[in-house]
């Protein structure tokens, strides 16, 4: 089977605004988003998104291009790193049917230290009338989410965890870890109020998919935030 033909990436100066350009053919765009950009609008944002941006980015500025680019995934607007588009409607169907099967790993800082250096949390995640993900103990009521980690790196106040996505529901990494004790650090909606915490600590570092032609193995990794290690270095 012939192999996509690979895009060169855009000089920096015509990257868009918040995201960096990875790799990108015929079939699909992986980027690089910063924390504080939403993946796709909401009801009160409708164009600092990477979703417009990008779209904007394929058209190459022109609003009649039939260029587009389709949602895969999304990540929480506070969360950075790795985000993959489809560019046909096909790819987006492959990429989504084979999302729970592909390996996604993250990196987070979260608050304190936990009891087993590794391990996996079960539950099942509903969501409230807020749009607040909780765990219920009723398999009817709730999507089963799983999450496993192991800790890298401690310091009296934080530890930093790689953390593989077995499933992917909404704000599951967050939820599990709040529940247990230890949120992420800088998580306002399932955590506390902490003073000077620039961010969420919580990053796609590693995507691994098959490519929606080749049926090849990709993988695509973003570097864990030197803030993360910064907040481990404080005293």
């Amino acid at each position: 089977m012939k192999s996509p033909k690979k895009f060169k990436a855009p000089p920096k100066r015509f990257q868009p605004k918040g995201v960096t350009v990875l790799y990108e053919d015929q079939d699909i765009l992986v980027v690089d988003k910063i924390h504080g950009l939403l993946t796709v609008a909401s009801d009160n944002e409708k164009s600092k998104t990477a979703y417009f941006r990008l779209t904007d980015y394929v058209r190459r500025g022109n609003p009649k291009s039939r260029n587009r680019i389709f949602i895969v995934h999304r990540l929480d607007k506070d969360t950075s790193g790795l985000l993959v588009f489809a560019k046909t409607e096909a790819a987006k169907r492959y990429l989504q049917d084979n999302w729970q099967q592909f390996s996604k790993k993250y990196s987070a800082v979260i608050v304190g230290k936990l009891e087993k250096q590794e391990d996996t949390i079960s539950s099942y995640l509903a969501e409230n009338s807020i749009h607040k993900m909780y765990s219920v103990k009723n398999p009817e009521k709730g999507q089963f989410a799983q999450t496993g980690y192991k800790v890298l790196k401690q310091s009296k106040q934080y530890s930093l965890l790689e953390i593989d996505l077995l499933t992917g529901r909404k704000n599951q990494i967050r939820v599990h870890f709040a529940e247990m004790g230890h949120p992420v650090a800088g998580d306002k909606k399932y955590g506390e109020k902490q003073k000077g915490i620039k961010r969420l600590t919580l990053h796609a570092a590693s995507l691994t998919i098959s490519h929606p032609h080749t049926k090849q193995p990709m993988t695509f990794e973003s570097k864990t935030p030197g803030y993360f290690y910064f907040l481990l270095a404080e005293k």
